[in-house]
C-alpha cells in the first residue's frame, strides 16, 4: 500500500530559487523544441504553432512573433489569474522568445529528421509546459486558457490544449507539405500527451 503524504509535506511550497530554476528549464525546453520543429519545417499547436505558421508565411523570426501573439492572452491571465501569475508567465515567454533567436547561433542544426523533430520537439515543449505549470507559470497562449478552465471548471488542461491545437494545425494544411502536416499533428499530440499524463491536480502538491 502506498504511503500517504504527511500534512507538512502536502503544504510545502516551492522556494524562489526552485521557481527560477523551473522557469529557466521550462523556457529552455520549450525553446529547443520550437527550434527543432522550425529546423525540420514542422508546426505544432497553440500559439507556438501560429508563430511557426507566420514565420513560414511571412519569413518573420518565430521568437518575436510568439511574444507578440501572446500579449492578448496575458490580458486574460491578469484578469483571471492575477498579476503574479501573469508576470511570471510574461517573463518566461520573453526568455523563451529570446532563446529561440539565440539557440540557432549556439546550436547549429544543419539537418534534423522530421520524425525525430516531431516526437522529440513536441515532447520537449510538453515537458517545458509541465515544469512551468507546476511552478505557477506557463508559456502563455492557449496554455493560459487551458489552465484557467482546468482550475475553474475542472476541464483537463491537456484536452483543452489538444482541441485548440487541432484547430490551429488545420491552418498548417495550406502552408506545409502533406507529410510535414501529418508529422506536425504527431508533434502536437506528443506535447499534449505529456500534459494529459502528468498534469493531474491532487497528485502533485508542491505548488
Amino acid at each position: 500500500m502506498a504511503e500517504r503524504a504527511s500534512p507538512a509535506l502536502a503544504t510545502q511550497r516551492h522556494t524562489l530559487l526552485e521557481d527560477l530554476h523551473a522557469f529557466g528549464m521550462g523556457a529552455s525546453f520549450a525553446a529547443v523544441g520550437v527550434v527543432l520543429l522550425r529546423s525540420a519545417g514542422l508546426i505544432t499547436g497553440g500559439v507556438a504553432g501560429l508563430a511557426l505558421e507566420l514565420s513560414y508565411w511571412a519569413h518573420w523570426p518565430v521568437g518575436p512573433v510568439f511574444l507578440v501573439l501572446n500579449l492578448p492572452f496575458f490580458a486574460l491571465a491578469q484578469r483571471r489569474l492575477g498579476w503574479q501569475y501573469t508576470l511570471r508567465s510574461l517573463t518566461v515567454v520573453t526568455v523563451m522568445s529570446l532563446l529561440t533567436v539565440g539557440i540557432p547561433h549556439w546550436l547549429n542544426v544543419q539537418a534534423v529528421d522530421p520524425v525525430f523533430a516531431a516526437l522529440f520537439g513536441g515532447t520537449l515543449i510538453g515537458m517545458g509546459v509541465l515544469a512551468l505549470v507546476r511552478h505557477r507559470a506557463s508559456v502563455g497562449g492557449v496554455g493560459l486558457l487551458a489552465l484557467y478552465l482546468n482550475e475553474t471548471r475542472g476541464i483537463n488542461a491537456g484536452k483543452v490544449q489538444l482541441v485548440a491545437d487541432l484547430m490551429i494545425l488545420a491552418l498548417g494544411f495550406f502552408l506545409v507539405p502533406l507529410k510535414f502536416f501529418l508529422l506536425s499533428i504527431v508533434s502536437a499530440a506528443s506535447l499534449s500527451l505529456v500534459v494529459i499524463a502528468y498534469h493531474r491536480p491532487g497528485r502533485y502538491t508542491g505548488y
